[in-house]
């Protein structure tokens, strides 16, 4: 059996890391599979797993979601590693989209990398709460708790906003965003929508 353990355990029942919230004297790999992912810098969260699968000769096709988007450029990770990775991710640099490609050539520009999906997320963010607080018909010295609740309303009512990372993105209730995720292949250290 092949073990990610960092004790080399591929049984259950060792004692669990420090912190974690498993039940004492059990052990649940998933809780290493998730610190390894982490990483120490939380950039790049698969790099760890795919560097360590590598060293012991194991070769999976990987599958992921935005969490891996940075991969290629995390500090120390071989990118070679993670050729013909799948994930699905709102964003990709290489889009063909004039839009996408404007907002990659200026962050370049001003930053000296290619921004990754979070960078998206955050710029898509600013301009979607721009837009909501514009429907609330409120000043911005309106008190924070007004602020809020008028936010809140406009957010999880019929409000759209697009962007960077999706086309008429909606909140639930609970304040999550709907958007449909690219399917992207690493290939030649460029995602490659599918």
């Amino acid at each position: 059996r092949i073990s990610v353990c960092p004790n080399g355990s591929t049984e259950d029942g060792a004692s669990a890391p420090r912190g974690s919230n498993i039940h004492l004297n059990k052990h649940n790999h998933g809780s290493h599979v998730a610190g390894i992912a982490a990483g120490a810098d939380g950039i790049a969260p698969a790099a760890n797993i795919m560097t360590q699968a590598s060293q012991i000769g194991y070769a999976p096709t990987y599958f992921g979601v935005d969490g891996m988007d940075g991969i290629l450029g995390a500090d120390g990770f071989d990118a070679s590693l993670a050729e013909g990775v799948l994930l699905l991710t709102p964003f990709t640099p290489y889009s063909e989209d004039e839009k996408i490609q404007e907002f990659v050539k200026n962050y370049e520009e001003a930053y000296g990398e290619t921004p990754i999906q979070f960078a998206a997320d955050a710029y898509d963010c600013v301009y979607a709460i721009y837009d909501a607080f514009q429907k609330t018909g409120l000043e911005a010295d309106a008190s924070m708790e007004d602020i809020c609740e008028a936010m809140i309303e406009v957010f999880t009512g019929d409000f759209t906003a697009s962007g960077l990372t999706a086309d008429s993105m909606k909140w639930n209730e609970a304040g999550e965003v709907d958007k449909t995720p690219k399917v992207c292949i690493i290939q030649d250290g460029k995602y490659v929508e599918q």
